[in-house]
Order: structure tokens, then sequence, then C-alpha cells
């Protein structure tokens, strides 16, 4: 089938097909989408807190609440393959089972940002394919955190009951960004105090009051609570300029690590045979 006979059949519920055209987008190539506004809720945190578990059991949520859930869950690369290592993927096979639901994984494929440009036209098309809750799960570390914002209309920080980690997220300046904050593992003695220490940090350190939930993945209790206040969120219009800031960036660093000579560049720098301004002008070149 050609690129609109897959479009219309991915519309009629083919996930083959649909599995197909974001295969298709992942390579680098155009497809024609149309823009419906998308709901979409990035996810991100430190690795191990427990997002992809959390994610699972607000599905279940959801689907229960007749939702249809799409999830783009991107994952280290393998250093070797270059591969997504499928590990969110696993821990939400359950999920994926249900007709209501679609996870697919997505490699970093070693991105400077942590998430491909895209994931614009892959959130379009997934809108357009009837999927009402998208949801973009990051691989939560660096630049990843922030520059979720460019393709998601809502953020969820997801953070465990040890203060350091929420400490890093203040540094990164995720908190700034964030729609609301979820403490997972909220059966430990520890979760209501880190709750309450951020909420206190909040107060001081931003304008604009930010929702502090304490969740158990493992247990799903505030699941729905959590859940009900990510549905009241307004998407902050006052983000766009950031928005579009990281998805330029994100679009440039794609462009870089795709150029044809970016590997040649790379040998010559570490050989020493050429500067660094030498390498930024010869990748700068018009390619044929």
């Amino acid at each position: 089938m050609n690129v609109e006979e897959l479009i219309s059949s991915a519309i009629g519920g083919d996930r083959r097909s649909l599995s197909k055209l974001l295969t298709i987008i992942e390579s680098g190539k155009s497809i024609p989408t149309d823009n419906f506004g998308a709901w979409t809720l990035g996810v991100t945190g430190p690795p191990g807190v427990g997002k992809s578990t959390l994610i699972g059991k607000m599905i279940v949520e959801w689907i229960s609440r007749g939702e249809k859930v799409a999830v783009l869950a991107v994952d280290p690369s393998s250093p070797k393959s270059g591969g997504a290592l499928l590990g969110d993927r696993m821990r939400m096979a359950i999920s994926d089972a249900n007709d209501l639901v679609f996870v697919r994984s997505l490699a970093t494929r070693n991105h400077p940002g942590g998430l491909t440009s895209f994931l614009a036209p892959m959130i379009s098309l997934l809108s357009q394919c009837g999927w009402t809750r998208i949801i973009i799960e990051t691989v939560g570390s660096g630049q990843s955190e922030i520059r979720i914002v460019a393709f998601a209309d809502r953020v969820l920080l997801v953070e465990g009951p040890d203060r350091g980690d929420i400490i890093q997220a203040e540094k990164a300046g995720i908190i700034e960004l964030a729609d609301i904050i979820a403490i997972n593992k909220s059966d430990l003695p520890s979760a209501q105090l880190a709750a309450d220490s951020l909420r206190n940090s909040l107060t001081l350190a931003t304008e604009t009051a930010i929702e502090v939930c304490l969740v158990s993945a493992h247990l799903g209790d505030g699941v729905t609570e959590l859940v009900n206040s990510i549905e009241q969120i307004d998407p902050n219009s006052n983000r766009d300029t950031i928005r579009f800031r990281e998805r330029l960036l994100s679009a440039w660093d794609s462009r870089l690590i795709s150029h044809p000579q970016f590997n040649e560049v790379i040998q010559a720098l570490s050989a020493g045979t050429i500067t660094l301004d030498e390498a930024l002008e010869q990748i700068s070149r018009p390619t044929n």
C-alpha cells in the first residue's frame, strides 16, 4: 500500500498500518497529517522513579472512562544497534494488549535532547487516527526533561520520596515547566515529608500554584485523583515561546545528526586534522 492507503487503513483502526506509518516518520520521511489539536501529556522524571508503572495505572483509569490511549515511550538507544532497548514497552505490555491502548517505543538515537523532532508528526498522526490521550514518556535525564515542552501541552513530573531527586529537578528547571507533580511510592514514610517540603519550596519559587499529588504506582493509590487533576489542566499558552524554541532546537539537532558527512567530520575532529570551526563550516555547507 502507498502512504495514502496506509493512512486510510490506520484511521480505520489497522494497527499494522499505523506502525508502518510511524516507522516511515521515524526514518525521516514526511507524510500528510492533519493537526486535530491533539491532547498530549509529557511524563518525565528521574530514571527508576516508577514513571512507566504509573503510566500503566493511569492508562487503566483512562480506558475505564472510554478514552483511547497512545504512548510514545522514548527509550535509551542501544550503543550497538542504535535501536530502543524497549524497557518501557516491556513494563507496559499488559496495557498494550487492550484494543484501546497503543504503545510505541522510540530510540533516542543519541539525539542531544533525548527527544526526536519526529515526535510532532507522530502525535498528529495518532490524533488523526482517533487516539484521544497521547502520552510521551521521556528517558528522564538531562535536556530531555526540558525539551518535553516542545511536544506536550501538559507536563507531569514524577518524583520519588528521595528529596535529592527533587533538588536535582529544581536545579534543572523542570519544576518551573511542570503543570503537576506526582510523588510516587506514597506508601513509604518519607513520601509525605517530601511532598510537604516540595510544596513549601514551590510557594517560594513559583508565581503560580503547582499541584503536588501523592501516588503509589505499585498499589494504585491516588491514581484516580491524579488523572482527575491532569484532566483539569488547561494548556499554558504562555509556554508557546519555550515550546517553539525547543522544537526548533530539536529539529536543528536532528538535521545535524542526519548530515551525510557527520561521522566523517567527527572522525576528522578526533584525528585532529580539522578544527571545530572548520567542522562547523563543513557541515553548514549545502548538500547536493
